[in-house]
């Protein structure tokens, strides 16, 4: 099947590219509201999609280096979407602000796993986000209104 018969289209306003968030409003996005973001068959799709819209026009939006791994390997995987566009996805999203962990901060994720319970990829998601200065990170795994040492979790699919 070929990247005209998916339900994936390459937008220009999906992400136009912040060179940096606004430090005093950055938004963390973890990998499933990106996906979501591309795949017009899912009822999750319009709120992903005017998250991240709002997030790219007023520059807050933050993602990890992890995210846009996941996000590569899922959307050619799972998605089946070719790799040509979703490098191009992967491009736009590296405009962001992309917290690039240091070994440290892999210890950091470990003591935020241990003491939350939760798993170690997740940890490593809160821990960017509180890293890169986020109030909030956007994501259906992680439990909506949980607090991470002042990193709240938001699901933007309630009520969706």
């Amino acid at each position: 099947m070929s990247d005209k018969t998916k339900p994936w289209e390459m937008r220009e306003r999906f992400m136009p590219g912040a060179a940096t968030a606004i430090e005093d409003q950055r938004e963390f996005v973890d990998t499933n509201v990106l996906l979501y973001a591309l795949d017009r068959t899912s009822v999750n799709y319009r709120a992903a999609q005017n998250l991240i819209e709002r997030l790219a026009a007023t520059r807050s939006g933050c993602v990890s280096i992890q995210v846009l791994q996941e996000f590569y390997v899922n959307a050619t995987r799972k998605y089946s979407l070719s790799a040509d566009i979703a490098l191009a996805y992967v491009e736009r999203l590296s405009k962001w602000v992309v917290d690039s962990p240091q070994p440290l901060d892999v210890v950091t994720a470990i003591q935020v796993h241990r003491r939350f319970g939760i798993s170690f990829w997740d940890a490593m998601v809160v821990s960017s986000a509180r890293r890169q200065g986020c109030r909030i990170v956007w994501s259906e795994v992680l439990n909506d209104g949980q607090d991470y040492e002042g990193v709240v979790v938001r699901n933007p699919f309630l009520g969706s």
